[in-house]
């Protein structure tokens, strides 16, 4: 038999891969805004003396990293799309850069507590109005970035939480990018809140604590992310809803019993499959899988039939 003769029998694993995502081209803006703010809130907060400032500098240098690495698993997935050293494509390097940003997302966060500490035992003079004037700077590209990022299907963490409940695995790369613009946004906003209060009351402890209330916030981001991430890299069982509606729609015909089924993620919203059905009425693998609902989108399904 010729290799011609197997065509039918094959398909592309790439499964849509090769395709430049929408999240690509915004994370690139985005990490063009955020390098340009972070030399600017670096600078005025060493000039200004503010730690809440300094803090929301160097989150965004670290961000801007960050959102490098997203930046380049977008590229490395699309043009290694169809390599087949890859057995299911590239979807999991979507995931694997999201896990990479939710670590240094807790590594920044830890930065953040340990810094806003030794500045709550070592306070330091603030220059108040020049340090308002850079936070507010901060805040309005902060919230750009995040108005890039999150027109689309992460509109928040809650939504994202709910999604994952009902097993709608969507952009994690974008969901880490998103993440960290998010967690700038916040800092700018505490940066402001402790300056303020700092200019106002006399309450220049303030920006030091909360850089601690940012730096926990965002390890909770992080964590969440972390979980998220990981069931993919570790293909854990896709959603138990999912798997229910592929036994029933297998289950409903001819006595057929589902003995075994493995669901797993490959990449955003999409999935792989191996089933084993045992069935008093054997029928050819290709009419099992046209009984598979094509909502969630299983690209990818193994079946194996038994006499039963």
């Amino acid at each position: 038999m010729s290799d011609k003769d197997l065509h039918p029998w094959q398909h592309d694993h790439s499964f849509g891969q090769h395709e430049k995502r929408p999240g690509e081209i915004r994370t690139i803006i985005v990490i063009a805004l955020t390098a340009t703010m972070m030399v600017v809130e670096i600078v005025a907060g060493i000039a200004y003396g503010s730690m809440a400032l300094l803090a929301d500098g160097i989150h965004m240098a670290s961000h801007a990293a960050a959102l490098s690495i997203s930046a380049f698993a977008y590229v490395y997935a699309r043009r290694r799309a169809r390599d087949e050293r890859f057995s299911f494509g590239t979807g999991k390097v979507n995931s694997l850069g999201g896990y990479t940003g939710a670590i240094l997302l807790g590594l920044f966060a830890l930065m953040m507590a340990w810094e806003s500490v030794h500045r709550l035992i070592n306070p330091v003079d603030i220059v108040f109005n020049q340090a308002i004037f850079v936070a507010v700077l901060g805040l309005i590209v902060n919230g750009a970035s995040v108005v890039i990022l999150g027109h689309g299907d992460h509109h928040h963490a809650h939504e994202h939480e709910h999604q994952e409940h009902h097993g709608h695995h969507h952009d994690h790369n974008l969901r880490a990018a998103y993440l960290h613009v998010l967690a700038d946004a916040l800092t700018s906003v505490l940066a402001i809140v402790a300056l303020l209060a700092g200019k106002y009351y006399g309450l220049d402890w303030m920006d030091p604590v909360m850089g601690i209330v940012g730096a926990a916030l965002i390890t909770h981001w992080s964590l969440g992310l972390l979980r998220s991430t990981s069931k993919v890299l570790l293909d854990r069982q896709g959603p138990q809803h999912i798997r229910d509606a592929i036994v029933a729609a297998i289950e409903d015909h001819d006595d057929n019993r589902v003995a075994d089924l493995h669901l797993w993620s490959i990449g955003p919203s999409i999935y792989a499959a191996e089933i084993v059905i045992v069935t008093p009425h054997p029928q050819l693998p290709e009419n099992y899988k046209k009984l598979i609902p094509s909502d969630p989108k299983v690209v990818h399904v193994t079946v194996e039939v038994h006499r039963g």
